[in-house]
């Protein structure tokens, strides 16, 4: 009798201390356009599950961790179609997630990023590159995983000037995208050195090269479009659209290495990264996906892990000591990239090495040695302190 007593004893203190280790819920919210871009390499197509992939993976990294804190990490994903009111989508999904990993255009997360101001939530933009969203239009509820187009660029310049190809061809599409680029590598080249000897605009007259008759329209129309320019060590090429890059390979008039949107292309992760233990990455991703790891899925991998990463140095969920934490000074994050990432306190984006891509090896990486700066090599990338026009608000 007395042991059954001791036995029943004991059961109810053991109900007891699971009841009181229950975990804290930490939700994140994933929040994207629904459909993928078309490329024109039919082997380079994103993934529908592009980006919402990466943060699943560093949710099962942050549960491995929050399992021995007392912490559970639950992804709750949203993708809006055109007509679908984004504000909308963010609100509801804010409801139960204090912080929001969010892959959208610039104007539509900026009336995110407005709308939740009041609500504390904290945004990580895991896919707009735009300059202005760390300068003009920087909000101090958002913090960017993703690169900037001035931080590719510059690691691209970089490269390019360490090399001695000082002279560039440029090649320009006729979407903003591409003039934005085009603008970005511009800067670079008036950064470190380069010259530009001459631009020449791409129109994209539409149409469709996927035919019979492509591969020979392309053969004819590269070398003559490329043909009588200056002399020029690299042709760069601004077309984020997706229009014309890729074709320039091997098909330029004089024989010269292609760069920017195709050739030799500036990431902030490819599918052939192996470095520093890159490898255990790119594999569990493969045997989760079936699929190779993308610069998106890295990005949104990074922005989960910070969260992650944060919530295990505090021991706490609550989305304002958190967010405190990796504005401050302490914070950093290992990412597979040779050196723990820091974030930029004056516009919230994350340093970062960039890496030069061919389509099957990583070529070099960026910062390149010999480019110095007093307080990180990082901020050889992008648009440095002093040049910041950000004011959080």
């Amino acid at each position: 009798m007395i042991r059954w007593l001791a036995g029943l004893i004991g059961l109810g203190l053991a109900a007891t201390s699971a009841l009181a280790a229950e975990p804290a819920l930490i939700g994140i919210g994933y929040l994207g356009i629904a459909g993928s871009r078309s490329t024109l390499s039919l082997v380079e197509q994103p993934a529908e599950n592009d980006g919402i992939a990466g943060a699943r993976l560093a949710i099962e990294d942050n549960n491995t961790t929050g399992k021995f804190l007392g912490q559970r990490f639950v992804l709750e994903e949203r993708r809006i179609r055109e007509g679908e009111d984004v504000v909308q989508a963010a609100t509801a999904l804010a409801e139960k997630n204090g912080f929001i990993i969010t892959d959208l255009p610039a104007d539509a997360l900026l009336k995110v990023s407005d709308a939740l101001r009041d609500r504390g939530t904290l945004l990580f933009n895991a896919g707009a590159i735009d300059e202005r969203l760390r300068e003009a239009d920087c909000r101090a509820n958002v913090i960017h995983t993703a690169p900037t187009r001035a931080m590719l660029a510059d690691a691209l310049g970089q490269y390019l000037v360490w090399k001695k190809w000082s002279r560039w061809l440029l090649v320009v599409g006729s979407h903003d995208e591409d003039k934005l680029f085009a603008h970005a590598l511009r800067r670079t080249a008036t950064r470190f050195g380069a010259k530009i000897v001459q631009e020449r605009s791409f129109e994209d007259k539409g149409g469709a090269r996927r035919t019979d008759s492509g591969v020979t329209l392309i053969q004819r129309q590269m070398p003559v479009f490329t043909q009588q320019a200056p002399a020029y060590d690299v042709l760069v090429a601004a077309d984020e659209s997706e229009v014309f890059g890729a074709y320039l390979p091997y098909r330029t008039w004089d024989p010269r290495p292609v760069a920017g949107s195709a050739g030799l292309v500036p990431r902030s992760w490819d599918a052939s990264q192996d470095q520093w233990g890159a490898i255990q990455m790119q594999n569990r991703f493969m045997k989760l996906n079936s699929r190779r790891m993308s610069a998106l899925d890295m990005q949104a991998w990074t922005a989960a892990r910070m969260i992650g990463e944060a919530t295990s140095r505090t021991n706490s969920g609550d989305v304002k000591k958190v967010t405190d934490f990796i504005k401050g000074p302490d914070f950093s994050v290992a990412a597979f990239k040779g050196t723990r990432l820091t974030l930029r306190d004056w516009n919230l984006q994350l340093r970062q090495p960039i890496l030069l891509v061919d389509g099957r090896m990583v070529v070099s990486v960026s910062p390149q040695e010999g480019f110095l700066h007093q307080v990180s090599e990082l901020d050889t990338l992008g648009y440095d302190r002093p040049e910041s026009k950000c004011k959080l608000k």
